[in-house]
């Protein structure tokens, strides 16, 4: 049976007209975007067949070019599909972000971060620039690290935060084994940052540590 056979209100895209698209389940979602199926599936049992594999549609999204165009009814343009809609959403939150105060808007920050560094294969350590207003400048990716950990050099930080003339920074980095709880280098390291950063006027607002299911704030924990 294929999904044209389905009774109208059981159907992922007149359900999400119907009710919003918070109301549909992560597989429902996946088969609007996927649209068709193989021979013999439908686009919603392709749709749980792949959430199914990868264990999440966060883990989907993180998949490289070959292990998602392996698996059979996805190729590359929906693989170009897919790494499109991401960046678009990326992109969404990094304008909201320029155009509010980011400190009236955590869980935008978060949700931004979040996206930007939670299914991130190897560690990276970025910034968010803010003007003196809190709203931001720019975002830089700054080191990359193995899977464990980033050489990040604290010289390399405020030259960078001179050049976007910022006046606040917030720090972030991911940890790809899945937790987010900071090591004791984590801790120091954002320490001395916040020395090297006092030293020419920019303020360190907060670190977050992005893990697979959750999002830690050193300002939230007391760690700044």
């Amino acid at each position: 049976m294929t999904i044209t056979d389905w009774p109208v209100y059981e159907r992922p895209r007149e359900k999400l007209l119907r009710f919003g698209a918070r109301n549909l389940s992560d597989t429902e979602l996946l088969a609007i975007f996927l649209r068709t199926g193989t021979t013999g599936k439908s686009a919603v049992e392709l749709a749980r067949n792949l959430i199914n594999h990868f264990g999440s549609l966060g883990n989907l999204f993180s998949a490289d070019k070959t292990t998602l165009c392996n698996f059979h009814g996805v190729g590359t343009a929906k693989y170009a599909q897919l790494q499109a809609i991401l960046e678009m959403s990326r992109r969404t939150l990094s304008e909201r972000l320029e155009r509010g105060h980011v400190m009236n808007t955590p869980q935008l920050v978060r949700d931004f971060l979040n996206l930007s560094l939670a299914n991130k294969q190897h560690e990276i350590f970025m910034a968010i620039f803010l003007d003196a207003k809190h709203h931001m400048i720019a975002t830089d990716e700054l080191f990359t690290g193995t899977l464990t950990q980033a050489s990040v050099y604290p010289r390399e930080v405020v030259k960078r935060a001179l050049y976007h003339n910022a006046a606040a920074i917030i720090f972030a980095h991911n940890h790809p084994s899945g937790s987010a709880e900071p090591s004791q280098a984590d801790k120091t390291l954002t320490l001395t940052l916040k020395k090297a950063l006092d030293l020419v006027d920019v303020k360190v607002l907060d670190h977050f540590i992005i893990g697979k299911n959750e999002v830690l704030s050193f300002a939230e924990q007391n760690l700044m």
